[in-house]
């Protein structure tokens, strides 16, 4: 028998009890003719007492160092009261050893387990040591935790788990597809999934009408803090459930995930906020609510001043003039504005004007700032209308709204978190009512800000006769938790002349269509129930329950932000032997 329990499940209730555990050697300590191990498996560390009247296995234990792998066969005794480690649950406990065995050798590995300034690139180089770390352990289980309880909710509720292809066929889905060459079909190609949305459709109009997936997707596309080119989603699809129905029992599963995962209570009903009030107010349509501060319009006071540097934004009707207030944000130095200015100009920001407010009674002797002057008819008026008060600061932003809102937005989130502005712990919304299409600026076309088999809040008729359709709203919901999207989904079209109408808005030819996804418009014509869905991404979701900062420290194995992999030394070369197969070969052999 290898193990009869493991290592960090041995506490006093077995005492004078004789048990058998295996694990790692986490650090080994020679105290005058007595040695110490602590060994470490995946519950935690025991204690284990090696004394000098077993000659055999003393000198066993001499030989062995970090990372050996050993079978301990001992008696468990309760430590002595000034050698109690309450840090540890087994911290009350020893187990002295009557039998061990080395079951594997280490060589000195790379870097210490408890070292907390390891680089990223070592550690995926070694993910299979980084792995061994508590954090890493911890935030698996997490992840586990969250799955099975992911399972189990929608198990209890109806739904049906089940598969659907990684090998398919390109669709237009927003991102770039990794595409697989075919061996029997040459010069022919599969494209690995961005989701199952089709399929999941296609299930619905089988008859399947609550389905869910623990999907991997995929999508070739730059990659960030909170993306890896293969990813992990929950994907959920109901037949005749109204959008409101999806998101009571989304809702419901959000809450029990976090409660079961990570013993959170997220509290009563969500609230619910639309796109157009996100963008006003935080300048994001992911809204960070954990932080008090909002983004609040001063254009329409502006339009008529001299400045051209707030009147020009304030005329343009694709322009924005905002300010955000600070609540005693005036104590910020002059280098700490400057800071903040570098930081909006990430995003594109020409500047980041402001005005402090050290005695509002002053009237404009009051205001310290170099901006006032050009516009002093309207600074009182406008530090009325943030609400500003003594000691406050209030930043502005004036330029195209894009630039305006992504700029205040995320300065309102950094601003938040350097001066401890984080008034709890967990802040969930709805964002409801999306914009159904936007225009892409490169193309000049209409493309869908969900995907093109959204429903939109409009009729048929409407669709195709619509003057401003860049207008129009979608019936599309997001779940967001402290400034993260961690779900979304949407109404689906199941109208054949609707889904018709948006392709054709899109300028998505009937022959395109055809081409790119035929098959679900045929289906669409044999009696397609109303339905509704969800993604959840499951690596984000897990990232925020866990307070890690990238989704990498979420997946076992995760790529590069060049998407490679350090361990595997993965994406690798192949032999032109199977290039051949494929009937491919290199441009470089194509040159020559």
């Amino acid at each position: 028998m290898m193990r009869t329990h493991y290592c960090g499940q041995v506490t006093e209730k077995f005492e004078n009890q004789t048990v058998t555990v295996s694990g790692w050697v986490h650090r080994r300590r020679d105290h005058g003719g007595v040695i110490f191990i602590d060994l470490r498996d995946r519950e935690g560390l025991v204690q284990v007492v090696v004394n000098p009247d077993n000659a055999e296995m003393f000198a066993i234990a001499e030989r062995v160092r970090s990372e050996f792998v050993l079978k301990v066969t001992g008696l468990v005794l309760l430590r002595t009261s000034e050698t109690i480690n309450p840090k540890m649950v087994t911290g009350k406990v020893e187990i002295v050893a009557n039998a061990l065995e080395v079951l594997s050798t280490s060589e000195p590995i790379p870097f210490q387990l408890d070292d907390k300034h390891i680089s990223e690139e070592v550690r995926l180089a070694y993910r299979y040591l980084d792995l061994r770390r508590d954090e890493m352990q911890n935030t698996l289980k997490t992840r586990y935790k969250v799955t099975r309880s992911m399972r189990r909710y929608l198990d209890d509720n109806g739904f049906m788990d089940i598969e659907t292809p990684i090998l398919t066929k390109s669709t237009p889905e927003g991102a770039r597809d990794y595409l697989v060459p075919s061996r029997t079909h040459q010069n022919k190609f599969f494209a690995l999934p961005q989701s199952p949305q089709l399929f999941k459709q296609l299930l619905m109009m089988s008859g399947f009408d609550r389905y869910y997936q623990i999907t991997r997707c995929f999508r070739d596309e730059d990659l960030r803090a909170d993306r890896q080119p293969e990813f992990t989603q929950l994907d959920i699809e109901t037949s005749f459930m109204s959008e409101e129905a999806v998101m009571k029992m989304m809702e419901g599963l959000a809450k029990t995930i976090f409660q079961e995962g990570v013993g959170v209570d997220l509290g009563g009903d969500f609230p619910r906020m639309t796109y157009a009030e996100a963008i006003e107010k935080y300048g994001i349509d992911r809204p960070d609510l954990r932080i008090p501060l909002q983004l609040v319009d001063v254009a329409d006071l502006l339009q008529d001043i001299d400045f051209k540097v707030f009147a020009a934004p304030a005329k343009d009707p694709l322009g924005r003039v905002a300010a955000l207030r600070v609540p005693q944000g005036g104590k910020l130095s002059r280098k700490e504005i400057d800071d903040y200015t570098k930081f909006v100009s990430i995003y594109g920001a020409k500047g980041l004007a402001y005005i402090k407010v050290n005695d509002l009674s002053a009237g404009l002797d009051g205001l310290q700032s170099p901006i006032v002057k050009f516009f002093p008819d309207q600074v009182l008026e406008i530090m009325q209308r943030v609400g500003a008060e003594d000691g406050d600061i209030v930043f502005f932003g004036a330029d195209k709204a894009k630039i305006v809102n992504e700029a205040l937005g995320a300065l309102r989130c950094k601003l938040g978190e350097d001066l401890g502005m984080i008034e709890k712990e967990w802040a969930p919304v709805w964002v409801v009512d999306f914009p159904m299409f936007e225009m892409d600026d490169k193309t000049a076309k209409m493309t869908a800000i969900h995907h093109p088999f959204t429903q939109p809040k409009a009729t048929t008729e409407e669709i195709l006769n619509h003057d401003e359709p860049h207008q129009m709203l979608s019936r599309a919901y997001d779940l967001v938790i402290n400034g993260i999207e961690v779900g979304g989904g949407s109404v689906r079209i199941h109208d054949t002349h609707m889904q018709a109408a948006v392709l054709k808005l899109l300028g998505i030819s009937e022959e395109e269509a055809e081409e790119k996804f035929g098959f679900l418009l045929k289906a669409l014509k044999f009696g397609c129930p109303p339905h509704a869905g969800m993604a959840f991404g499951l690596d984000r979701l897990v990232m925020i329950m866990a307070k890690r900062d990238s989704i990498r420290d979420v997946i076992a194995f995760p790529k590069t932000q060049s998407a490679a992999c350090l361990l595997t030394d993965a994406p690798g070369s192949v032999d032109n032997v199977q290039l051949a197969d494929l009937a491919l070969r290199f441009r470089k052999a194509l040159a020559e």
